[in-house]
Parts: C-alpha cells; sequence; structure tokens
C-alpha cells in the first residue's frame, strides 16, 4: 500500500506464513477493513506487531546489536510534511533537470514530490485484481479513497486499459498457464488523475498525472522479455533514427475489442490516456490555469511511461511534461534519448543499485559502449536524469540477495525517503513506515519482526458478478 502510515491503511489485513489464511469476513465488523495487529500467540509467542506510533515499546524484541533501528521510530510523525512549493514548481518539475536539487544534497520538497508520485504508482499494484481478468478493484471514484491516497489531493479522471494478447505455440501457453489469453483481452494498465484545489494551490499548478502500472500478468511478462528494437510510430521530423523495443510499443500501442470493464471499444492505451489528458489539458486552460503533465511507472510502467510522454510532448509541444520512473528497464537507443529531449519532456530515474531490471535490455550492449557503437541504432540506452539508491545504506534492510525485494516499488520509496546524498547514510529522519516494504517481499531485517508479503485487501467495490468482499493479493514485479 502506498502511504505514509499503517495507521491509515484501509481495507488491509497484515497476515505472516504463520497465520492461517482465513479471509476478512471472518473478522469482526469493526476491524474487518482496517489494519490489525497481529496475535502474538499465532507467531509462536513472538512480541507484537507494533504500529509505527508505539514500536518502540517493542524494544525487548530488538536486539541489542540493532538498537538503532529502534531508536530511528521514536518520534517520527505519521506523515512527511508537505510544504507550499508553488514558487519553484517549475524547477521541481524538472524544467532544469533538476540541476542543484539532487547533488550535493536531495532537496527536502523534491524527495516529497518524488515519494507521492511513487505513491500514485503503487496504487496500480494494490488495487489490481490479477484473479480476474486483470481488473481493478475499486471505482475510479473510491480509488485512492480506499488505498488511503486521499490526502495525496488528486482526483481520479479514468482508467486505462491495454490490449495483453499474445500469439505463443501451445506448449509456452501450457507451462505459463496462459490460459486467460483470450482474444481481445484486456488488462487494467493504470489510471489518470488530476490534482484537487487544495494540491494544485500548493504545488503551483494544476497537474495532470497519468500512473502506469508494473507486469503482473503472463502475457505482460512475455512482451517484456521480447528485446527488438524497431521506430517509434509518433515520429518528429529528423527523428527517424529514434527506435523502441517492441514489446514495449505493442503493449501501449495494441487495440482491443472492449470488455465488461474496458468499455473503450477497439483503443490502445495510448488513445485512452491521451483522450483524458488532452480533454484535461484543454478544460483546465480554459479556465486561465498552469498545467502540467506528471507520468509515473514502476518496471513496465516506467517503459509505459516514457511512451507516454514521448506521444504527449509530440502532441502538445507548449505543456510542460515530466517522468519521474521507478525501476524502469532500458526503452529505446540513443537516438530516442535526443528526440525526448528535443520535445522537451524531462525524466527523473530512480533506479536502485542492487536492481536488475534497470539493466535489461541491452545487458551486454547499451550505453556504457564506445561513442561508436552508441550511434548504433540498434544499442539501448537509458534516458533522463538519474537518482540512484542503494538498499545496502538502509539500516532496516537485509544484506543478502533478493532481487525482487530490490525491484519492489514500496523498496524504492522507502530508500528515497531516507536518501541524503551519494555518500552518506540513510537519514535519521526519515517518515515512511517500515511497514510498507514488506508488502509483498521479505526485504524487512528479521529483528524489526514484521512479516513477509503481508498485504492483502478487501474490495468494497468490485463488478457485481464478483463476490463481495473480494479477497485478493496483488503481485508486484
Amino acid at each position: 500500500m502506498a502511504m505514509s502510515s499503517l495507521s491509515s491503511l484501509s481495507h488491509c489485513t497484515p497476515t505472516s506464513n504463520h497465520l492461517s489464511r482465513r479471509g476478512v469476513n471472518d473478522l469482526p465488523a469493526r476491524r474487518r477493513f482496517s489494519a490489525v495487529l497481529l496475535d502474538k500467540d499465532r507467531l509462536h509467542r513472538k512480541p507484537r506487531l507494533a504500529l509505527s506510533s508505539d514500536l518502540p515499546t517493542a524494544a525487548h524484541a530488538v536486539t541489542q546489536k540493532h538498537q538503532s533501528l529502534e531508536h530511528a521510530f521514536r518520534g517520527a510523525p505519521a506523515k512527511s510534511p508537505r510544504e507550499d512549493i508553488s514558487a519553484r514548481w517549475r524547477e521541481i518539475h524538472g524544467m532544469g533537470d533538476w540541476e542543484g536539487l539532487l547533488d550535493p544534497l536531495l532537496h527536502p520538497w523534491l524527495r516529497r514530490e518524488i515519494v507521492k508520485y511513487g505513491e500514485l504508482a503503487q496504487a496500480t499494484y494494490d488495487a489490481f485484481d490479477a484473479h480476474h481478468l486483470g481488473s481493478c478493484c475499486y471505482s475510479p471514484r473510491g480509488l485512492l479513497n480506499h488505498l488511503g491516497l486521499a490526502q495525496n489531493g488528486y482526483i481520479v479522471s479514468g482508467y486505462v486499459y491495454a490490449a495483453t494478447r499474445v500469439e505463443l505455440p501451445r506448449w509456452l501457453r501450457s507451462l505459463l498457464h496462459a490460459d486467460a489469453w483470450a482474444a481481445g483481452e484486456s488488462h487494467w494498465m493504470g489510471y489518470v488523475a488530476v490534482s484537487d484545489d487544495a494540491e494544485s494551490q500548493r504545488i503551483g499548478r494544476r497537474d495532470i498525472v497519468v500512473a502506469w502500472r508494473g507486469t503482473a500478468a503472463a502475457s505482460e511478462w512475455f512482451k517484456d522479455l521480447q528485446s527488438r528494437l524497431e521506430p517509434i510510430e509518433v515520429q518528429r521530423r529528423g527523428g527517424e533514427h529514434a527506435r523502441v523495443e517492441h514489446g514495449f510499443q505493442s503493449l501501449y500501442r495494441s487495440r482491443s475489442a472492449s470488455t465488461a470493464r474496458n468499455k473503450n471499444s477497439d483503443s490502445s492505451a495510448s488513445e485512452q490516456a491521451m483522450a483524458q489528458v488532452t480533454r484535461l489539458v484543454s478544460l483546465y486552460r480554459a479556465r486561465g490555469e498552469e498545467v502540467s503533465l506528471t507520468i509515473t511507472g514502476h518496471s513496465l510502467g516506467g517503459a509505459l511511461a516514457l511512451l507516454n510522454a514521448h506521444e504527449a510532448a509530440s502532441v502538445m509541444p507548449d505543456l510542460p511534461v515530466s517522468v519521474a520512473s521507478f525501476g524502469a528497464p532500458r526503452v529505446g537507443n540513443a537516438a530516442f534519448g535526443d528526440e525526448l529531449r528535443r520535445l522537451g519532456a524531462h525524466v527523473l530515474r530512480v533506479v536502485a543499485e542492487q536492481d536488475l531490471v534497470p539493466k535489461m535490455p541491452g545487458l551486454l550492449v547499451n550505453e556504457s559502449v564506445d561513442k561508436d557503437c552508441r550511434a548504433h541504432e540498434g544499442v539501448y540506452a537509458h534516458v533522463g536524469t538519474e537518482l540512484r539508491v542503494d538498499t545496502h545504506v538502509s539500516p532496516y534492510l537485509k544484506r543478502g540477495f533478493d532481487p525482487a525485494g530490490a525491484h519492489g516499488l514500496e523498496t524504492y520509496m522507502h530508500l528515497v525517503d531516507g536518501y541524503m546524498c551519494r555518500r552518506s547514510g540513510f537519514r535519521a529522519e526519515a517518515k515512511r513506515d517500515v511497514w510498507l516494504v514488506n508488502k509483498a517481499c521479505a526485504m524487512l531485517k528479521e529483528e524489526l519482526r514484521v512479516p513477509s508479503c503481508w498485504y492483502r485487501h478487501a474490495a468494497h467495490e468490485v463488478p457485481h458478478d464478483l463476490p463481495s468482499p473480494y479477497q485478493v493479493v496483488p503481485v508486484a514485479c
């Protein structure tokens, strides 16, 4: 769950492998859709888990060696402060490629904005129903409220779906359990939102956000594994050499027939997102407001965010466009990056040192090769300004090799919240609740007694053909 405090969680029940897998309906009504503490007897008499507000009382659960871990929680507020950044919104939005805001120290205003966009991206995982043809568990109106993100100040305008049908040989379909890949299948891939009046005043403009979901379906994984550069469909004059990875562009551009959850008949994810963005830009500019577009995503979502930014900057060259991506792979060649810069799109790319996904595609042949090879159309290259974080800096995270944990979006937000500069340790004033790191992984140290993969939610708003409440375990990749 992407939010600042576990105490504000809704529709979640922390669990562990020690606990029975009973549904949320077995809980008393007053606790059914709220965060609950784990029963100590069911955890083999380990001390009960505490929320951020009373974690120091569980000091006996922390060894002498790790007293500093417990001390860092003491006095930490539930939410990060949200300053008025309206006077410097262009800098924070990336107009100057964040010069002076990342180095020598990460500016606290920028840190808070990065985490905010990460939380909006995390919502695409937390609400995704992977067990029912890739739909969203909530209506657009209730999405952010149900996930505890109402305080972020955004209103969801609509959803974006993508066609994920892939022609595979029968043996591979069987291996991947791809029996749900019906013709015209579409999956919920994210949403478009716009800042409300209070948030717009705080940040100095009306901010439109497109949040893209990372990989969660087998067909999307198959698209990810493709590694063939092809010309980008929206080309600028002089940008004929810009190429992007085939699978990413296919997911972004492919059309699918309408379904019960996707009413956009015969429309691609690109068309759905751009239709909403264009409408919102026209609406708020007609009111005389300054408007910006921020596109965010994690993993595959970060790749789709770059394609979306390229298209938006091409169609609306006077619109400030920026990208905040987390753990995103390479998307295209160097010419694609050059074209994005010429279009005026600004990209802030958050990368964890231990994450393998940003090293793909082009593990062997990428922007690190010599200049002559780099100019070749078939060489992958990253785009934008990099903020590099390191799991080894956090005193709360395990040191072992955990590729899934290092790639998790909650891990990224934890590291950004604790980041000060390249040469310093984890900041003691970090506000984000470390419980959130273990939502879908096991990255936290055992001394903290936080169970792994504890996140469950019960959808309060579901399609009529599904049981209610419908319990689902979101899978982040």
